[in-house]
């Protein structure tokens, strides 16, 4: 069983998006602990706060006040509404909130059926309940459930390895969702060392970003926009902010990532195991086809990019095994675009040159990622090593309670310079 907690500052925002999805028959109300029930047994935001409130009015200083953690046991688990109670009392008790009020919903909106609860972080007296070491904590209380209820125990690497990899579906709607279920699993699965590998990573899934860099009120900022792309890498939709992810995706976020995945690369020599492997496939390819095809055997993607007029000024390998994106600059200049246009310039210009002829009415965008050399990630592929759809509920959750809370500030801070308006 996965656990997954979050914090936040707004009880009504959390409240509101379980409201949601119970108004949309995609949750039910499980059980409830210390709250108010209403006669007709309906959820009520309003007995929620109620329940809530004892604990709120007497609250020291905590600014983040709002536990919330969803429980998701192994799709193969065929339990009941009982025991997913039992197992949502279970783990609160043993995690140190059994003597707080709390309301514990089953969603079924995505493939899975999961837990979410809400709770606080204060206790009766106003003081923060301890949250030292909670994830590892938390863990430990999983695998505990795990034996007591017979549940399928969560082994490191299954559900990565065997769920589908997918690409984003615009048509499908609640693009957010998507996308930010997309960035996040990248930042927890891949190294990658620059801004250029991770795009080219993104792009594998039908997103792509931009560095945003300016100045306000005189003081420099850097910002990540990210854009959906249809099958041809050309963007669709309104650009959406790092901020609607968490700082999680954002541009500091992603300069640390650098620096961590430079030291993970270099401790786990995945360059020095990598060039012997490109440099074999290099001798036995005599086209960029058969080299990308050579490599796939290997576990490796891909891209060359290529300019109008056919010409690479790029190639990027995205090694699956070891998680990893290089430039093939930085394996060396034996693996440049230069050395690759050379290798292949021979043995491709007459089959460059028909080619051209028979596609002149058919212009191509300047440095477009050919459809077949992002392939490698289609749907149930070899290379389909992580769950886009894990704790993608989750982070809609979050999305929806920090907008609420963003909203909130936005209206105090209007109401604050009204104030001040009127006193001067």
């Amino acid at each position: 069983m996965l656990a997954k907690i979050s914090s936040g500052k707004s009880v009504f925002g959390v409240l509101s998006y379980n409201q949601i999805k119970v108004k949309e028959n995609q949750a039910e109300v499980l059980y409830r602990r210390k709250m108010f029930d209403s006669p007709e047994g309906k959820f009520s935001i309003r007995d929620c706060m109620d329940s809530f409130y004892p604990y709120l009015a007497v609250n020291n200083k905590t600014e983040k006040v709002v536990f919330h953690a969803s429980l998701n046991p192994d799709p193969k688990d065929k339990l009941s509404d009982e025991q997913l109670a039992e197992i949502a009392q279970a783990y609160m008790q043993k995690l140190g909130y059994g003597n707080q009020p709390y309301i514990v919903f089953k969603h079924s909106d995505i493939k899975r059926e999961h837990l979410h609860i809400v709770s606080l972080w204060v206790d009766g007296n106003g003081k923060k309940i301890n949250d030292s070491y909670e994830v590892a904590r938390s863990m430990k209380v999983c695998k505990e459930l795990e034996q007591e209820f017979n549940l399928v125990p969560l082994m490191k690497g299954k559900r990565e390895s065997e769920a589908p990899t997918k690409k984003i579906d615009y048509k499908a709607g609640d693009i957010k969702h998507q996308v930010g279920n997309i960035t996040k699993s990248i930042m927890n699965h891949f190294y990658f060392q620059s801004f250029g590998e991770y795009r080219t990573l993104l792009e594998q899934f039908n997103v792509t970003a931009a560095e945003i860099k300016g100045e306000h009120d005189g003081k420099p900022y850097n910002g990540i926009l990210y854009f959906v792309t249809d099958e041809r890498g050309n963007k669709v939709g309104r650009p959406l902010k790092s901020s609607l992810f968490g700082k999680e995706v954002g541009y500091e976020a992603l300069q640390k990532h650098y620096e961590f995945s430079k030291a993970a690369v270099e401790k786990k020599k995945i360059r020095e195991s990598l060039r012997p492997v490109i440099a074999q496939a290099m001798q036995k390819a005599s086209s960029k086809e058969g080299f990308k095809r050579l490599m796939r055997e290997k576990g490796i993607g891909v891209i060359f990019r290529e300019n109008e007029t056919g010409r690479i000024y790029g190639v990027i390998f995205i090694d699956y095994q070891n998680r990893t994106v290089l430039n093939g600059s930085r394996l060396g200049k034996e693996f440049s675009a230069n050395m690759f246009n050379e290798l292949f310039d021979n043995n491709s210009k007459h089959r460059n040159e028909t080619k051209h002829r028979a596609t002149d009415n058919q212009p191509r965008k300047a440095e477009r990622i050919r459809q077949n050399e992002s392939s490698e990630l289609s749907p149930g592929s070899v290379f389909s090593l992580f769950d886009m759809e894990q704790s993608g509920d989750d982070y809609e959750a979050e999305n929806f309670a920090k907008e609420m809370e963003y909203n909130a500030e936005l209206r105090r801070r209007k109401a604050k310079l009204r104030k001040k308006g009127r006193k001067l």
